[in-house]
Protein backbone atom coordinates (compact mmCIF):
# COMPACT_ATOMS: atom_id res chain seq x y z
CA UNK A 1 0.00 0.00 0.00
CA UNK A 2 1.66 3.43 -0.59
CA UNK A 3 1.90 5.82 2.07
CA UNK A 4 0.23 8.74 2.12
CA UNK A 5 -0.23 12.19 3.44
CA UNK A 6 -2.07 15.39 2.99
CA UNK A 7 -2.09 18.62 3.55
CA UNK A 8 -4.34 21.66 3.17
CA UNK A 9 -4.38 24.51 0.51
CA UNK A 10 -6.80 26.84 1.71
CA UNK A 11 -9.79 26.92 3.68
CA UNK A 12 -12.73 28.81 2.00
CA UNK A 13 -16.30 29.95 3.68
CA UNK A 14 -19.29 28.31 2.10
CA UNK A 15 -21.79 30.83 1.31
CA UNK A 16 -25.80 29.74 0.95
CA UNK A 17 -28.44 31.84 -0.47
CA UNK A 18 -32.29 31.53 0.36
CA UNK A 19 -35.22 32.10 2.16
CA UNK A 20 -34.60 33.19 5.68
CA UNK A 21 -36.13 29.46 7.25
CA UNK A 22 -32.68 28.60 6.01
CA UNK A 23 -30.26 31.71 5.75
CA UNK A 24 -31.25 32.79 9.33
CA UNK A 25 -30.29 30.29 10.91
CA UNK A 26 -26.96 28.12 11.82
CA UNK A 27 -25.41 25.52 9.82
CA UNK A 28 -23.70 22.31 10.31
CA UNK A 29 -23.31 19.31 8.24
CA UNK A 30 -23.00 20.01 4.23
CA UNK A 31 -23.29 17.62 2.14
CA UNK A 32 -21.81 18.16 -1.26
CA UNK A 33 -21.74 16.02 -4.58
CA UNK A 34 -21.89 16.33 -8.31
CA UNK A 35 -24.45 16.15 -10.45
CA UNK A 36 -25.25 17.34 -14.04
CA UNK A 37 -26.65 20.10 -15.28
CA UNK A 38 -25.89 23.93 -15.16
CA UNK A 39 -25.48 23.87 -11.54
CA UNK A 40 -22.98 21.05 -11.11
CA UNK A 41 -22.77 21.02 -7.34
CA UNK A 42 -25.62 19.70 -5.18
CA UNK A 43 -25.45 20.24 -1.41
CA UNK A 44 -28.16 18.97 1.52
CA UNK A 45 -27.16 20.76 4.54
CA UNK A 46 -28.88 20.92 8.38
CA UNK A 47 -30.06 24.28 9.32
CA UNK A 48 -30.82 24.52 13.18
CA UNK A 49 -31.98 27.49 15.57
CA UNK A 50 -28.96 29.94 16.19
CA UNK A 51 -27.62 29.42 20.03
CA UNK A 52 -29.69 30.23 22.87
CA UNK A 53 -33.02 30.26 20.18
CA UNK A 54 -35.63 27.40 21.10
CA UNK A 55 -37.53 24.87 18.38
CA UNK A 56 -36.30 21.76 16.73
CA UNK A 57 -32.99 20.25 16.17
CA UNK A 58 -33.08 20.75 12.61
CA UNK A 59 -34.43 20.67 9.16
CA UNK A 60 -32.74 19.48 6.00
CA UNK A 61 -32.35 21.91 2.93
CA UNK A 62 -31.21 21.16 -0.55
CA UNK A 63 -29.20 23.65 -3.02
CA UNK A 64 -27.22 23.90 -5.94
CA UNK A 65 -24.12 25.81 -6.95
CA UNK A 66 -21.99 26.62 -9.54
CA UNK A 67 -18.99 27.02 -8.34
CA UNK A 68 -18.78 24.53 -5.49
CA UNK A 69 -18.46 27.84 -3.12
CA UNK A 70 -21.93 29.45 -3.35
CA UNK A 71 -25.11 27.86 -3.22
CA UNK A 72 -28.66 28.90 -3.88
CA UNK A 73 -31.28 26.47 -1.85
CA UNK A 74 -34.92 25.92 -2.75
CA UNK A 75 -37.87 27.56 -1.51
CA UNK A 76 -38.59 25.20 1.39
CA UNK A 77 -36.93 22.76 2.97
CA UNK A 78 -36.60 18.76 1.78
CA UNK A 79 -36.81 16.90 4.85
CA UNK A 80 -38.66 18.04 8.02
CA UNK A 81 -39.24 16.85 11.49
CA UNK A 82 -42.26 14.71 11.71
CA UNK A 83 -45.26 13.49 11.75
CA UNK A 84 -43.76 10.51 13.27
CA UNK A 85 -42.03 10.51 16.74
CA UNK A 86 -39.21 8.90 15.58
CA UNK A 87 -38.00 12.01 13.67
CA UNK A 88 -40.26 15.03 15.22
CA UNK A 89 -37.67 16.44 17.32
CA UNK A 90 -35.78 17.29 14.48
CA UNK A 91 -33.52 15.87 10.94
CA UNK A 92 -29.92 15.97 11.28
CA UNK A 93 -26.93 14.82 9.24
CA UNK A 94 -27.96 14.42 5.78
CA UNK A 95 -25.66 11.83 3.85
CA UNK A 96 -26.57 11.24 0.47
CA UNK A 97 -26.21 8.46 -1.95
CA UNK A 98 -27.33 8.53 -5.81
CA UNK A 99 -28.65 6.07 -7.71
CA UNK A 100 -27.77 4.34 -10.98
CA UNK A 101 -31.76 5.05 -11.97
CA UNK A 102 -31.16 8.72 -10.79
CA UNK A 103 -33.09 8.07 -7.81
CA UNK A 104 -31.75 8.68 -3.72
CA UNK A 105 -31.21 7.76 -1.22
CA UNK A 106 -30.61 9.86 2.15
CA UNK A 107 -29.24 8.73 5.50
CA UNK A 108 -30.09 11.40 8.39
CA UNK A 109 -30.41 10.83 12.24
CA UNK A 110 -34.24 11.54 13.46
CA UNK A 111 -34.19 13.04 16.79
CA UNK A 112 -37.27 11.73 19.08
CA UNK A 113 -38.76 15.30 20.52
CA UNK A 114 -40.05 13.90 24.02
CA UNK A 115 -35.91 12.09 24.86
CA UNK A 116 -33.99 13.86 22.44
CA UNK A 117 -32.60 10.32 21.30
CA UNK A 118 -31.26 9.99 17.97
CA UNK A 119 -31.46 6.63 15.49
CA UNK A 120 -30.64 6.17 12.05
CA UNK A 121 -33.11 6.66 9.42
CA UNK A 122 -33.58 6.58 5.56
CA UNK A 123 -35.43 8.15 2.93
CA UNK A 124 -35.50 7.81 -1.20
CA UNK A 125 -37.16 9.72 -3.70
CA UNK A 126 -36.57 10.24 -7.40
CA UNK A 127 -35.57 13.89 -6.86
CA UNK A 128 -34.76 16.24 -3.48
CA UNK A 129 -38.29 17.43 -3.48
CA UNK A 130 -39.87 14.19 -3.98
CA UNK A 131 -38.36 12.03 -1.06
CA UNK A 132 -39.99 9.77 1.13
CA UNK A 133 -39.27 9.05 4.59
CA UNK A 134 -38.48 4.91 5.15
CA UNK A 135 -38.20 4.40 8.72
CA UNK A 136 -35.13 3.50 10.83
CA UNK A 137 -32.01 2.02 8.85
CA UNK A 138 -30.38 0.56 11.28
CA UNK A 139 -31.67 0.87 15.16
CA UNK A 140 -29.44 1.51 17.92
CA UNK A 141 -28.96 -1.18 20.99
CA UNK A 142 -28.05 -1.48 24.66
CA UNK A 143 -24.48 -1.36 23.98
CA UNK A 144 -24.10 0.70 20.73
CA UNK A 145 -26.89 4.15 21.91
CA UNK A 146 -27.78 7.32 19.30
CA UNK A 147 -26.99 5.50 15.98
CA UNK A 148 -26.18 8.36 13.84
CA UNK A 149 -23.84 10.09 11.09
CA UNK A 150 -23.84 7.46 7.96
CA UNK A 151 -21.06 6.87 5.89
CA UNK A 152 -22.07 4.72 3.12
CA UNK A 153 -19.90 3.10 0.05
CA UNK A 154 -19.51 0.05 -2.38
CA UNK A 155 -16.45 -2.13 -2.40
CA UNK A 156 -14.94 -2.93 -5.12
CA UNK A 157 -16.52 -6.73 -4.93
CA UNK A 158 -19.87 -4.96 -4.95
CA UNK A 159 -20.43 -5.15 -1.06
CA UNK A 160 -21.83 -1.99 1.08
CA UNK A 161 -20.07 -0.78 4.04
CA UNK A 162 -21.70 2.05 6.43
CA UNK A 163 -20.09 3.49 9.20
CA UNK A 164 -21.63 5.02 11.86
CA UNK A 165 -21.03 6.67 14.59
CA UNK A 166 -22.82 5.29 18.58
CA UNK A 167 -22.32 6.38 21.95
CA UNK A 168 -21.06 4.39 24.69
CA UNK A 169 -19.86 4.53 27.84
CA UNK A 170 -20.29 8.53 27.65
CA UNK A 171 -18.23 8.48 24.23
CA UNK A 172 -18.85 8.47 20.90
CA UNK A 173 -17.75 6.02 18.80
CA UNK A 174 -17.48 4.54 14.91
CA UNK A 175 -18.99 1.44 14.00
CA UNK A 176 -19.11 -0.24 10.62
CA UNK A 177 -21.92 -2.52 9.13
CA UNK A 178 -22.53 -4.43 5.56
CA UNK A 179 -25.39 -5.11 3.88
CA UNK A 180 -26.72 -6.78 0.36
CA UNK A 181 -27.76 -3.52 -0.80
CA UNK A 182 -27.35 0.43 -0.45
CA UNK A 183 -30.93 0.51 1.74
CA UNK A 184 -30.10 -2.64 3.78
CA UNK A 185 -31.11 -4.22 5.70
CA UNK A 186 -27.88 -2.97 7.94
CA UNK A 187 -26.23 -5.66 10.36
CA UNK A 188 -23.47 -4.92 12.51
CA UNK A 189 -19.65 -5.99 11.56
CA UNK A 190 -17.25 -3.95 13.90
CA UNK A 191 -15.44 -1.56 14.90
CA UNK A 192 -13.01 -0.58 12.56
CA UNK A 193 -10.89 1.76 14.28
CA UNK A 194 -10.43 3.24 18.27
CA UNK A 195 -9.38 6.35 20.11
CA UNK A 196 -5.65 6.55 20.21
CA UNK A 197 -4.01 7.07 23.96
CA UNK A 198 -2.12 10.64 24.37
CA UNK A 199 -3.51 12.07 21.27
CA UNK A 200 -5.67 14.67 19.82
CA UNK A 201 -8.59 11.76 19.29
CA UNK A 202 -7.81 9.81 22.55
CA UNK A 203 -11.79 10.12 23.47
CA UNK A 204 -14.37 10.31 20.81
CA UNK A 205 -14.80 9.51 17.18
CA UNK A 206 -17.50 10.22 14.58
CA UNK A 207 -17.26 9.28 11.22
CA UNK A 208 -16.49 11.54 7.94
CA UNK A 209 -16.48 11.59 4.24
CA UNK A 210 -14.69 8.76 2.27
CA UNK A 211 -12.24 9.69 -0.87
CA UNK A 212 -12.38 6.25 -2.67
CA UNK A 213 -10.85 7.39 -6.06
CA UNK A 214 -8.37 4.37 -5.39
CA UNK A 215 -10.90 1.89 -4.29
CA UNK A 216 -7.82 -0.60 -3.42
CA UNK A 217 -7.64 2.39 -0.27
CA UNK A 218 -9.99 4.41 0.21
CA UNK A 219 -9.70 7.01 2.94
CA UNK A 220 -11.82 8.37 5.52
CA UNK A 221 -11.42 12.05 6.74
CA UNK A 222 -12.76 11.45 10.20
CA UNK A 223 -13.71 13.40 13.51
CA UNK A 224 -11.79 12.93 16.45
CA UNK A 225 -11.39 14.55 19.86
CA UNK A 226 -10.39 14.43 23.38
CA UNK A 227 -12.97 13.81 26.25
CA UNK A 228 -13.90 17.60 26.74
CA UNK A 229 -15.25 17.26 22.75
CA UNK A 230 -12.68 19.31 20.92
CA UNK A 231 -13.12 18.33 17.77
CA UNK A 232 -10.80 18.35 14.85
CA UNK A 233 -10.56 16.29 11.60
CA UNK A 234 -7.90 13.77 10.45
CA UNK A 235 -7.57 10.93 7.97
CA UNK A 236 -7.85 7.52 7.73
CA UNK A 237 -7.03 4.61 4.95
CA UNK A 238 -8.34 1.38 4.59
CA UNK A 239 -7.61 -1.91 2.66
CA UNK A 240 -9.97 -2.36 -0.45
CA UNK A 241 -13.10 -4.28 1.65
CA UNK A 242 -12.26 -2.26 5.20
CA UNK A 243 -11.24 -5.23 6.81
CA UNK A 244 -7.55 -3.52 8.19
CA UNK A 245 -6.16 -0.15 8.24
CA UNK A 246 -3.15 0.62 6.24
CA UNK A 247 -2.29 4.25 7.38
CA UNK A 248 -3.46 7.35 10.04
CA UNK A 249 -2.44 10.84 10.29
CA UNK A 250 -0.49 11.31 13.50
CA UNK A 251 -1.77 14.94 13.90
CA UNK A 252 -5.60 16.36 13.00
CA UNK A 253 -5.63 18.21 9.25
CA UNK A 254 -7.79 20.71 10.37
CA UNK A 255 -8.19 22.54 13.58
CA UNK A 256 -11.04 25.56 14.39
CA UNK A 257 -8.48 28.55 14.96
CA UNK A 258 -9.37 30.86 18.11
CA UNK A 259 -12.91 32.31 17.84
CA UNK A 260 -13.46 36.13 18.74
CA UNK A 261 -16.32 34.60 20.94
CA UNK A 262 -16.94 32.80 23.90
CA UNK A 263 -20.06 31.15 22.91
CA UNK A 264 -18.55 29.34 20.20
CA UNK A 265 -17.92 25.85 20.28
CA UNK A 266 -14.07 24.55 19.59
CA UNK A 267 -15.54 21.97 16.73
CA UNK A 268 -14.54 20.90 13.09
CA UNK A 269 -16.44 18.60 11.77
CA UNK A 270 -16.08 16.82 8.39
CA UNK A 271 -19.48 16.45 6.12
CA UNK A 272 -18.02 15.47 2.62
CA UNK A 273 -15.71 15.20 -0.28
CA UNK A 274 -15.69 16.48 -3.82
CA UNK A 275 -12.85 15.02 -5.85
CA UNK A 276 -12.30 17.71 -8.65
CA UNK A 277 -9.53 16.52 -10.69
CA UNK A 278 -6.45 16.37 -8.83
CA UNK A 279 -8.05 19.21 -6.10
CA UNK A 280 -9.66 17.12 -2.62
CA UNK A 281 -12.62 19.60 -1.83
CA UNK A 282 -13.52 18.57 1.58
CA UNK A 283 -16.82 20.33 3.44
CA UNK A 284 -16.97 20.97 6.90
CA UNK A 285 -18.76 22.95 9.82
CA UNK A 286 -16.96 24.81 12.38
CA UNK A 287 -18.45 26.07 15.76
CA UNK A 288 -21.94 24.11 14.98
CA UNK A 289 -22.42 27.23 12.97
CA UNK A 290 -21.10 28.15 9.42
CA UNK A 291 -19.90 26.33 6.15
CA UNK A 292 -16.30 25.87 5.24
CA UNK A 293 -14.30 24.06 2.10
CA UNK A 294 -11.05 23.12 2.29
CA UNK A 295 -8.73 22.42 -0.96
CA UNK A 296 -6.59 19.88 0.11
CA UNK A 297 -3.43 18.36 -1.52
CA UNK A 298 -2.38 14.43 -1.74
CA UNK A 299 1.08 12.86 -1.20
CA UNK A 300 1.50 9.12 -1.84
CA UNK A 301 5.31 7.31 -1.92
Amino acid sequence: MAQLDFNVEKIEPVILHGPDAVTQRDLMSPYVWKVHGQHPYALMVRAVPKMGEEGDTGTIWYATSKDGLTFTATDTPALVPGPAAEDAGGCEDPTVVALPDGGYVVYYTGVDAPHAHGELLYATGPSMDRLEKRGVAMASTPSQGNVKEATVDRTEQGGWRLFYEYAAHDASLVGLATAPGVAGPWHHDRQPFTPRSDAWDDFHLSTGPLLTDDKAQPVMFYNGATQDARWRIGWIAFDAEYRRVTDRCIEPLIAPPPSPSRMDTDIAFAASVVLEGERIWLYFSRADRALFRATIRRFSS
